[in-house]
């Protein structure tokens, strides 16, 4: 969940943060976690594009600190975990070493996710490449996170294997469930739909998870509940992120506001309060305050 960086967007020409009340931030941030656009954000609110931006990149890191110190000592049964993708700057079969060294990262993006299938519940999240390293990584943060043995159910992918080994060990009851796709028959549905699945295969991996509960159906359900909330994910759009430092801020701020302000339909309530992390439903503003308390800590002023 860490990431660093310099705050790109200071600007003589836009609003000063610090003269942005609580509310108007949050009007800023409800824009942003309900699938608008930058543009459109600076449209409905008023603001100016940079001023959007610096609060956007700033509250993401508080939002990631705060996640990565409360994300501990989780008591967790069974986790799902999957990687969805997404695309920053341009797509990957674009990139050249020139825009590397002008833009910095840029091309495939992915978004690592665990989900607590009971109170879901998102432990941990991480940005990075699908390949054995990104796995390991995230692995190796659940696993940190994590009171006790839990059951986990991934996809089929071959790196987890390794991955959750590394992590676990052998204390982890650990299934795959490989989707077995059909072919897809014309170029335009093979361009913008996903194969048609025909079927699945249970592999058990580690220890003995029970049957009943090998799946990743609300991993992929949090999957779909991103690209709807998050600009940045929508499919076959101009709104995808530019800078990976905006593209993780934002996934930061979507992930405080999922598990402690979203209610959950389900269970009527938040992840958070179902899992006993916070004592109540937050508000944009309680989140925003975050932001607000580092910038109190900063300058040396008492909470």
């Amino acid at each position: 969940m860490h990431y660093s960086i310099d705050n790109p967007y200071p600007s003589k020409h836009t609003v000063d943060m610090n003269r942005m009340n609580t509310a108007r931030r949050a009007q800023v941030i409800r824009c942003l976690i309900e699938g608008c656009s930058i543009n459109s954000t600076v449209r409905m609110t008023g603001a100016a594009k940079h001023t959007v931006l610096k609060l956007l990149v700033e509250l993401g890191e508080a939002c990631a600190d705060f996640l990565n110190e409360t994300m501990v000592n989780l008591h967790c049964e069974r986790i799902q975990v999957d990687e969805i993708w997404q695309f920053v700057g341009c797509k990957q079969k674009q990139v050249t070493l020139e825009k590397i060294e002008r833009d910095g990262i840029c091309g495939d993006v992915w978004t690592w996710t665990a989900i607590d299938a009971d109170t879901k519940l998102i432990p941990c999240w991480m940005i990075g490449q699908r390949d054995p390293g990104a796995a390991r990584d995230f692995m190796l943060d659940l696993a940190g996170r994590l009171a006790g043995r839990v059951q986990l159910t991934s996809d089929g992918l071959k790196f987890y294997r390794q991955a959750v080994k590394a992590a676990f060990g052998q204390d982890v009851d650990y299934a795959q469930l490989v989707k077995i796709y059909g072919e897809i028959d014309t170029e335009g549905q093979r361009r913008y739909s996903p194969a048609k699945c025909i079927g699945c295969e249970i592999k058990t991996v580690v220890g003995d998870p029970d049957p009943d509960h090998i799946s990743t159906s609300y991993i992929e359900r949090h999957n779909l509940t991103v690209r709807m909330s998050n600009r940045r994910f929508t499919r076959l759009t101009n709104g995808f992120s530019k800078k990976v430092e905006n593209h993780a801020a934002q996934i930061a701020i979507f992930m405080v506001v999922y598990n402690f302000s979203r209610k959950h339909m389900t269970l009527g309530t938040t992840p958070a309060v179902k899992a006993g992390i916070a004592g109540h439903i937050w508000s944009i503003e309680e989140i925003v305050g975050l932001l607000e308390k580092r910038e109190q800590a900063e300058n040396g002023v008492a909470a």
